[in-house]
């Protein structure tokens, strides 16, 4: 990977972005060093112009930024960094330093919740005792979800439609875990199927 630092005098903007809901979470700068020791120990390290050292972000509050993906734009001068949050992004405590937790991409943090309900054997856990009836119980689940969804269709109750259509993609999601598949492989296929919609 080759990032052109002599650009912008030795700095270069970084995009982080949340890697499972995709969420822009803030812009940093890091230098040859900062980069170097990101790669070296998965933990986002920026250059601070303020205090002019390397900064690791979370080295005060423990909310550490957990390096998963890293992309060099086209003309090698911008670094986005796709992450796993330890906690709030922004010092104000919110999620992003360009607002709060938006609801888009939240399914894939939902299905990380419910593989790690599932790995961790959390007994009094509701996705966790599903899983243990069986494939057949929660494709049941998820028929009986359907139809509620498919019902409340009929009525005009926008309340009930909506948590009727959250409780079937949950539980959707939970059928796709317990078949060993992931929302990625389904938008894989939707991917593929795009240009004959």
């Amino acid at each position: 990977m080759k990032i052109d630092f002599i650009k912008g005098n030795g700095l270069v903007p970084v995009v982080i972005q949340d890697n499972a809901t995709l969420q822009v979470l803030m812009l940093g700068y890091m230098n040859e060093e900062a980069f170097e020791k990101t790669q070296t120990e998965g933990k986002v390290t920026f250059f601070s112009r303020s205090k002019n050292r390397l900064w690791t972000k979370g080295e005060k509050s423990g909310n550490f930024l957990w390096t998963k993906e890293i992309t060099v734009d086209c003309d090698n001068d911008t670094i986005l960094i796709k992450v796993s949050p330890d906690g709030p992004t922004c010092h104000t405590g919110t999620t992003s330093c360009f607002g709060e937790k938006s609801p888009k991409g939240f399914l894939y943090e939902l299905e990380a919740v419910i593989s790690n309900r599932i790995a961790t054997d959390t007994s009094e856990s509701y996705t966790n005792k599903l899983y243990k009836r069986g494939i057949n119980k929660v494709a049941q689940k998820v028929g009986e979800e359907a139809v509620e969804l498919v019902i409340e269709a009929k009525d005009d109750n926008a309340e009930l439609f909506k948590n009727e259509a959250a409780d079937l993609m949950y539980h959707y999601i939970l059928l796709l875990r317990a078949k060993g598949f992931s929302l990625q492989d389904v938008e894989e296929i939707l991917l593929k199927r795009h240009n004959f919609v």
